[in-house]
């Protein structure tokens, strides 16, 4: 098979995703000939991305979340009208992504999330089967717990999440942990996608926690912490673009540029890690054995989800705020689910390709494909 990869590129988690799936298929002889990813202006792909995923790199403009960097937290008001004065630039990057595939010709589209990807799938139809990969879709399960007094934001996030996956033959929902099948056969619950580089890895406890944050705009409350515990040794993974690539703020505190393999080794060698409830950093410190501190950014209902699924799973405790005194107390009382998780992610590595291989054989469905988005379910 050949295949095009579409892939969110805000944060790390569907870049690495889009990494482990490339792996695979390489290992069962087809080729993604190629990789377009929506990008958001000022955003560099990460070094390690670039390195690592073997095939050429498009990027177009997609719309992204936009942070307050005053308050940490993510300005809905200034997402919305921001991108609804881009309509145009977005526009044009459907018609750039419809030249690249009519270009690479592949017979399966994956898309990592993009909405621009399930839009163009809506809007072209370009007659190849497209298969969605994220946990976002886990949220579309019936059984799944979301955080309380939600109603109006889950409606949303899932309304987004379905514009992704506009005409999509399947929607394969990662998740923490198995569970029961979905009644929609387009939903199929998988184990996580990890990249070869952590599964490699041999975990050791060191001295310090490791921290990942999704913007840089939340180091703020890492130095205020820091200032009350200058004792605990932590080092900090950010997007910070105009920063060195390390800055170190003293004996005990350093922030890092994001690094790919960088960032691995530190987790290596951690006690805990502290991350922004993002899915793929959440399963990485699971499969290394590592307690987790998940700390969701104000407003953002997706990292609020995984907040409440990763202590469902074992993963660890969560935090309003980067109090990371939470985790320092927790840690003690900390039962590494890492067995279980490996089994549950073992099962992956014949079922990403099996469902890839299976959909070539799949035509096409002729419905409307905007009648469920419009639903907001």
């Amino acid at each position: 098979m050949k295949i095009v990869f579409f892939v969110q590129g805000e944060g790390r988690g569907h870049l690495t995703q889009a990494l482990a799936l490339r792996q695979m298929v390489q290992e069962a002889g087809h080729q993604v000939v190629a990789v377009l990813v929506g990008t958001a202006e000022g955003r560099v792909l990460p070094e390690f991305f670039v390195e690592q995923i073997k095939a050429p790199i498009h990027t177009f403009a997609s719309p992204n979340l936009i942070y307050d960097s005053g308050k940490g937290c993510i300005n809905i008001i200034k997402t919305i009208r921001t991108h609804t004065a881009r309509a145009g630039t977005y526009t044009k990057s459907l018609r750039q992504i419809h030249e690249l595939v009519k270009q690479y010709q592949p017979e399966v589209l994956v898309n990592f999330y993009e909405v621009l990807g399930g839009i163009y799938n809506a809007t072209y139809r370009p007659g190849i089967p497209m298969v969605c990969i994220a946990h976002q879709y886990l949220l579309l399960h019936p059984q799944f717990h979301f955080p309380k007094n939600s109603w109006l934001d889950r409606r949303i996030v899932n309304f987004n999440t379905r514009l992704t996956a506009l005409g999509a033959l399947k929607r394969l929902a990662l998740s923490f942990r198995p569970m029961a099948d979905s009644t929609s056969p387009a939903l199929t619950i998988v184990p996580p996608l990890l990249r070869r580089e952590v599964q490699q890895l041999k975990p050791v406890s060191g001295d310090y926690l490791l921290v990942y944050m999704t913007h840089h705009s939340l180091s703020r409350q890492i130095l205020a912490w820091h200032r009350e515990h200058p004792e605990v040794q932590l080092h900090c993974f950010w997007d910070k673009a105009d920063a060195a690539e390390e800055v170190v703020v003293d004996d005990t505190l350093t922030f890092h540029r994001i690094n790919g393999s960088k960032y691995l080794r530190f987790m290596k060698g951690c006690r805990a890690v502290v991350t922004t409830a993002g899915f793929e950093s959440v399963c990485e410190a699971m499969y290394l054995g590592k307690p987790v501190l998940m700390v969701p950014v104000p407003k953002h209902f997706e990292q609020a989800c995984n907040a409440v699924d990763g202590v469902l799973a074992g993963a660890g405790a969560t935090s309003r705020t980067f109090d990371l005194s939470v985790l320092t107390d927790f840690m003690p009382y900390y039962r590494s689910p890492q067995a279980e998780f490996r089994k549950w992610h073992r099962e992956g590595n014949y079922l990403f390709v099996k469902e890839l291989e299976e959909t070539v054989q799949v035509r096409q469905p002729e419905a409307p494909v905007f009648a469920e988005t419009l639903a907001w379910g």
